[in-house]
């Protein structure tokens, strides 16, 4: 019999029904498998075509435990919502374990909002203070919405603070949270009122290798929790440099960004990986008015984890369409 694959377009990914807290819960399983040192996933290295802060990265990674391995091929081009496409797009390949062959193609950009939404709300499972009731949300794209889906998942969320310098990402972030997840939502057109007053802080415009540093020293209350997805975009040093912890999701690949690719510069020391958080091997927040940072990077294991429910899911509901090898 030929062998075939399974491709799944965007909608077939994003209508297979897998929730934000099935998310959270193996993105979580794979960092504990991280930090005991059981998954097998090299650095991402990338290309970066044409000029400004444009990437294409290669993202493998195995988890023996989830009986997983693939790759993803993720683009993320900061003018292209100017064009009105989306700032990342791209593909995951996912393998079977005993044969390399691959069992399906599917498109990458849900499931990469959906995980990195999910690892911050792992790192603000461990860093937040539990009681978080009020999140600033800068930048309030994708990530916006699918950082506050997930925060509203583990946090007893009540009041959310909108910022962007487009209006319209503003209001369509505020529509969601007060439709959809029944939410108090503020829009506020001065940044500092979406971080001071905040629990949770979460920046998530676009990677830039030149910090725009909107935020200023501060800003960030003693006890705050930020989950920085643009890494360190949106602050200015002093600011970053009040953190007590500063943690990230993989040292070895924080370490080649700071290092080889300039992102990072003159920031605090990396308290911990999310990994020894998740393991018990570092603590995470120890009292209530310590300031917490996450700068978590984006790993390929996080993809590995949800694209085997995915196509699990897709395979149950007959959704998506075969195609021979």
């Amino acid at each position: 019999m030929p062998e075939k694959l399974l491709y799944l377009s965007q909608e077939n990914v994003s209508s297979a029904g897998l929730s934000m807290a099935r998310i959270i819960e193996v993105v979580e399983k794979g960092f504990e498998e991280m930090g005991q040192g059981r998954v097998e996933m090299p650095p991402k290295p990338g290309v970066h075509p044409g000029e400004g802060d444009n990437f294409i990265h290669a993202m493998p990674a195995y988890i023996p435990a989830m009986n997983s391995v693939g790759v993803k091929w993720v683009s993320g081009y900061p003018g292209n919502p100017a064009k009105g496409l989306p700032y990342i797009n791209g593909l995951l390949i996912y393998n079977d374990i005993q044969t390399g062959l691959p069992l399906a193609v599917m498109d990458c950009a849900w499931i990469t909002a959906m995980r990195t939404a999910a690892a911050s709300a792992v790192s603000a499972k461990y860093l937040a203070r539990p009681d978080a009731s009020v999140i600033g949300i800068l930048a309030c794209g994708v990530q916006g919405h699918t950082n506050l889906e997930a925060m509203n998942v583990l946090f007893p969320l009540k009041k959310v603070y909108a910022f962007d310098t487009i209006p319209e990402q503003a209001e369509a972030l505020a529509k969601y949270g007060r439709d959809t997840l029944k939410l108090e939502v503020e829009i506020v057109s001065d940044p500092k009122k979406a971080v001071t007053g905040c629990d949770i802080v979460v920046t998530s415009g676009p990677i830039l290798k030149t910090p725009h540093e909107t935020i200023r020293s501060g800003w960030v209350d003693e006890g705050s929790f930020v989950s920085c997805v643009d890494f360190d975009s949106f602050f200015s040093r002093n600011a970053l440099n009040e953190a007590d912890k500063w943690t990230t999701d993989n040292l070895s690949q924080y370490t080649h960004y700071k290092e080889n690719v300039g992102f990072f510069k003159d920031c605090p020391g990396v308290y911990a990986e999310l990994g020894e958080l998740v393991t018990g091997k570092k603590q995470g927040r120890q009292t209530d008015g310590e300031r917490t940072f996450a700068a978590n990077l984006g790993l390929a294991m996080e993809d590995m984890a949800v694209c085997p429910l995915i196509f699990d899911l897709a395979k149950k509901k007959n959704i998506g369409t075969w195609l021979p090898l």
